[in-house]
């Protein structure tokens, strides 16, 4: 297992931060590298649909139509998912629930699908725990659900961000699963560090806030609205479930789509830069009764600014992440 310790690596990062902020950088040029966009449609009812063609989407980057270069319906790519169990002492005693299944969704995934598949399992209380690497054997991972204990605090948005950092890297489509109540007391980062992370990963984020409370009063209805803000941000969709089989239906549901997703790729042409490294994307479907669930945006190219590397760590192909 891995403890990773929040309080240093935010300092470490801090003072990372503030060495390259003191370059002034140029202007960025035409980016040649490849955009890739993760999307599910669903029609009125919310059924999946997974019989589109590339000339039914549409998509936009910064307002300005683009050409779809790669498409893929179902993509076989390899799925590399985290899958965060919130530990703290507000969820103790659903604890054993919760991880029994996930469990479930952990044989459910990987037991089919692309045996390249894999699944990293955290926990987080005031730390964040990554308890194994990714990997596809479920013995492992069934192994340490049985073991996961908590403490004290919630650090959500900082497990958000350290998991991210861990799925950048790996190829093909990335997922985030976050099973919490909600609560966020002790993260050194903010939620907008949080998300960033998670788009500069290109990861959906799909959490299952787990519903003790029915009424507001006690609940934590502040963490769930950045949480279902975080999963429309990057293309997911926030589950609120009770604990039994509402929760396996949650996790079946994201099975599903995972396993109807298309992949989307283009290369930027014409961009308008502003001095917002975040661009804004619009995908859309022309069936006029069918709705796209896909990331808003991405970071690339931007007007000169300070912090940034020269290739403004732009959404690259999945083939060539391991580039940069």
């Amino acid at each position: 297992m891995y403890r990773w310790p929040v309080k240093l690596a935010c300092l470490a990062a801090a003072a990372l931060s503030a060495a390259v902020a003191v370059a002034q950088l140029p202007d960025f040029k035409t980016d040649v590298r490849l955009v890739h966009i993760v999307a599910t449609v669903k029609d009125r009812t919310g059924k999946l649909q997974g019989g589109l063609q590339k000339d039914d989407f549409l998509v936009w980057d910064n307002g300005v139509p683009q050409e779809i270069k790669v498409f893929d319906r179902q993509t076989d790519q390899p799925l590399s998912v985290a899958l965060m169990i919130d530990t703290s002492g507000s969820t103790a005693k659903d604890l054993k629930f919760e991880t029994d299944s996930a469990a479930k969704f952990v044989k459910a995934l990987l037991s089919e699908g692309n045996p390249k598949d894999a699944l990293s399992l955290w926990s987080f209380d005031y730390d964040v725990h990554q308890e194994t690497n990714f990997t596809h054997r479920m013995d492992v991972l069934e192994s340490k659900l049985k073991t996961i204990r908590g403490d004290a605090g919630t650090s959500l948005y900082d497990a958000v961000w350290f998991a991210a950092r861990e799925l950048e890297p790996r190829n093909g489509r990335k997922a985030l699963v976050i099973v919490t109540d909600g609560g966020n007391t002790t993260s050194f980062r903010d939620s907008h560090q949080a998300l960033e992370a998670a788009q500069l990963a290109d990861a959906v984020i799909y959490p299952v806030v787990v519903i003790p409370i029915v009424n507001d009063a006690g609940r934590n209805t502040g963490g769930e609205n950045w949480l279902t803000f975080a999963a429309e941000g990057t293309g997911g969709r926030t589950f609120l479930p009770s604990l039994g089989a509402q929760l396996d239906k949650a996790f079946r549901d994201i099975i599903s789509d995972l396993r109807t997703e298309y992949l989307l790729g283009y290369y930027p042409h014409n961009v308008p830069l502003t001095k917002n490294r975040f661009h804004t994307l619009q995908v859309r479907v022309k069936p006029p009764e069918l709705q796209v669930f896909a990331r808003n945006g991405y970071y690339g190219e931007a007007e000169a600014s300070l912090g940034t590397t020269p290739d403004a760590r732009i959404a690259l192909d999945p083939s060539k992440r391991g580039e940069r």
